[in-house]
């Protein structure tokens, strides 16, 4: 029996009674969160759009790939992803290849995450979210590359989109 604990526009904290495949009964917290996208943007100079943002969970900024929830049942992953895209880096898509699919962190939560790459960029600007303060940051993805093996890009979802995306491009 699953027992709320806390809810919010993003995710819902539950704790659950689990019956283990071995016949062991444990209670453990999960996280019920939307589904989400991560883009990695290539503009005409071959430059990924990182973004520089403020997370408050470790008082820092870090430099990342845009992303976000996709919308309670509004939206495709495609559409949220370039919605995304819009809103936080003020460009739209011609193109956009799905990378990977799969989930984030699933010994505690079931966020199933989409990658995707987008290219052929065009303006397109969307209001961002209220609780995001964003630079965007023109690097080439040779220097991302380089920021990331040198510990300078901390964030899982980035490296793994990175790595996709150097993957797929053959770099």
């Amino acid at each position: 029996m699953a027992k709320p604990v806390y809810s919010c526009r993003i995710f819902d904290l539950y704790e659950d009674e689990v019956t283990l495949p071995n016949g062991r009964k444990i209670t453990q917290i999960r996280i019920d969160h939307q589904p989400s996208v991560a883009i990695v943007a290539l503009n005409a100079e071959k430059e990924v759009l990182l973004i520089s943002q403020y997370r408050s969970a470790i008082q820092a900024d870090l430099l990342e790939i845009p992303a976000g929830s996709i919308d309670h049942g509004e939206e495709s992953p495609e559409a949220a992803a370039r919605r995304e895209l819009a809103e936080e880096t003020g460009f739209g898509a011609e193109k956009l290849t799905l990378l990977f699919e799969g989930y984030s962190l699933p010994g505690y939560c079931n966020e199933y995450m989409y990658y995707y790459l987008a290219e052929n960029l065009f303006p397109q600007k969307l209001p961002g979210d209220d609780d995001e303060c964003i630079t965007v940051k023109p690097t080439s993805l040779a220097d991302t590359l380089r920021l990331l093996r040198g510990g300078k890009i901390t964030d899982a979802k980035t490296a793994l989109g990175l790595l996709l995306a150097a993957k797929h491009l053959n770099i």
